[in-house]
């Protein structure tokens, strides 16, 4: 595999708008924390840009900033300085409520640990997220069905994840992921729980997912997970330390 640096930024300053085909974009993108007396620089002015059907790996040591950025991205935090836009909507400073309908909306999530309710069969797992949008019974299970379907288990709906494999509950909890239709899905080591041969088929379905035009954010700090996106983002220290596109 080799590597070529990736496309140019366009300049971006403060006050203006992305351009619709730009899903992700953060300016100045800074987090601090407060621990006792020491403040920690997470991210230190992070300027990254993700267009629509972009399968970008984040990548980068334990402290570099990476899992604060995803949760930037993915708005389960809020930053302390800079600017976030989410499909050409400002999110960096909305309210806690504003946030959670973005998420539910914008976001599908695919954590390590699959995250599934284990009394719930599949098809009630993979309707959560329609729930909470309000959706009516009939169309959530037509929509939870379908998103089944498309990650190949159209044939364990009824099954609860105990009688599921490993692998198998990570589809669901893809499935659920998609059945909003998000923006981007955003994965953080979603493979971290599974053997090399089941990370690899669910791996698969994220090319699969990514050639059908979904937009995919990967976090790990493992390489031949990260090689199988299009691009790469490393951070260390709270920076972008390189940004490269990678071709088979």
């Amino acid at each position: 595999m080799s590597s070529v640096t990736a496309t140019q930024v366009i300049p971006f300053r403060t006050g203006e708008t992305p351009s619709p085909d730009i899903v992700i974009l953060t300016h100045r993108l800074t987090r601090e924390y407060v621990m006792g007396a020491e403040v920690v620089h997470a991210l230190r002015g992070v300027d990254i840009q993700i267009r629509k059907n972009e399968y970008v790996a984040c990548m980068g040591p334990s402290g570099s900033g990476k899992s604060t950025l995803m949760n930037l991205i993915g708005c389960l935090d809020t930053p302390t300085a800079g600017e976030y836009w989410l499909n050409s909507q400002k999110v960096s400073d909305l309210t806690d409520d504003e946030l959670a309908r973005i998420r539910n909306k914008e976001i599908g999530f695919v954590f390590q640990t699959f995250n599934l309710l284990p009394r719930a069969d599949s098809l009630h797992n993979v309707e959560l997220p329609l729930i909470y949008a309000g959706l009516g019974a009939k169309e959530r299970r037509q929509r939870a069905a379908r998103a089944l379907e498309r990650v190949g288990l159209g044939d364990r709906m009824d099954h609860r994840p105990n009688e599921l494999s490993g692998g198998q509950r990570q589809r669901v909890a893809i499935a659920r992921a998609l059945v909003n239709e998000p923006s981007i899905l955003l994965a953080d080591e979603p493979t971290g729980n599974l053997d090399s041969a089941t990370g690899n088929e669910i791996m698969a379905l994220f090319r699969e997912l990514h050639d059908a035009g979904q937009t995919i954010v990967l976090v790990t700090h493992e390489h031949d997970i990260a090689a199988h996106a299009r691009r790469q983002i490393h951070l260390l220290d709270g920076k972008v330390e390189r940004d490269e596109r990678t071709e088979g």
